[in-house]
């Protein structure tokens, strides 16, 4: 580390991320001398090494995130970036990269909220009383049953306990959320019965849950949103849709499958 040869990378990269880069040449260089004591010789000049720590340093500067083509066929695919910005949403957050107005009132000369830019052109597009933006689906959900009902049981389909994307599965942000499943209904078939035969005093809330990418075919039944929204209040609890997919307007004018946009879901 006191090498003048490894100064300027110190200085570029920080001291303990050369420090880290030298472990690693180090530990890769003893392994090949145990293995190849004649061939390693080389690797082992002073030299040699301050040239491999500075390539591992480029390496873990470099970034990981490159331009691809999407030809999968699918039109937002979830692991390539879902929608492609358009030109005046990368101008919009280039201006909020720098010192904005983001919490801070301008008229008034006081602290605002951040949720002011948004909850307007939100309630416009869904027809929602009010509107806020988290990270993700999972942290909206996670959010909405910590807060109205942790430690209570929130009444979902047997059939709507999906699991999407790999590592959003409803039952487990139930438990990290601090709820108890009550599940109802079957597999394929539900009924309005099924929710209102269990509700009860220890019922904190209704949720359905969009199925997204996978469906139950045939012998099925499922009330609307409208019924259980309606069974939901009659019983003085909440009802939650989790839409999942965050469609806000009508895809099937593009020739897209049909998605529920939360205006939809709100009108009934």
């Amino acid at each position: 580390m006191n090498r003048p040869e490894l100064s300027g990378s110190i200085e570029e990269h920080g001291r303990f991320a050369v420090t880290d880069a030298v472990r690693m040449v180090l530990a890769a260089l003893r392994r090949k001398l145990s293995a190849e004591p004649e061939a390693a010789r080389q690797d082992a000049a002073p030299a040699a090494i301050v040239a491999r720590v500075d390539a591992v340093l480029c390496a873990l500067a470099r970034p990981t995130l490159v331009t691809v083509f999407n030809l999968t066929g699918t039109v937002l695919h979830t692991n390539l970036g879902r929608a492609p910005l358009p030109p005046v949403a990368v101008e919009a957050m280039v201006a909020a990269a720098g010192a904005c107005n983001v919490e801070f009132d301008l008229v008034r000369g006081r602290r605002g909220d951040r949720d002011d830019h948004l909850e307007p052109l939100l309630r416009r597009l869904t027809g929602a009383q009010a509107a806020t933006v988290v990270n993700n689906n999972a942290a909206a959900v996670l959010l909405v049953l910590n807060t109205l009902a942790r430690r209570r049981e929130v009444l979902v389909s047997r059939g709507e306990l999906i699991e999407i994307g790999g590592a959003f599965r409803i039952p487990d942000i139930m438990a990290r959320a601090g709820c108890k499943l009550r599940e109802v209904g079957t597999t394929n078939r539900t009924h309005l019965h099924d929710y209102e035969s269990h509700l009860g005093p220890a019922s904190a809330l209704v949720m359905k849950v969009h199925a997204s990418n996978y469906e139950i075919q045939g012998f099925t039944a499922a009330p609307d949103e409208g019924d259980l929204a309606a069974l939901a209040h009659k019983c003085g609890v909440p009802f939650v849709v989790d839409l999942g997919a965050g469609a806000l307007v009508d895809l099937e004018r593009y020739g897209l499958p049909h998605e529920p946009t939360p205006a939809e879901v709100l009108a009934s």
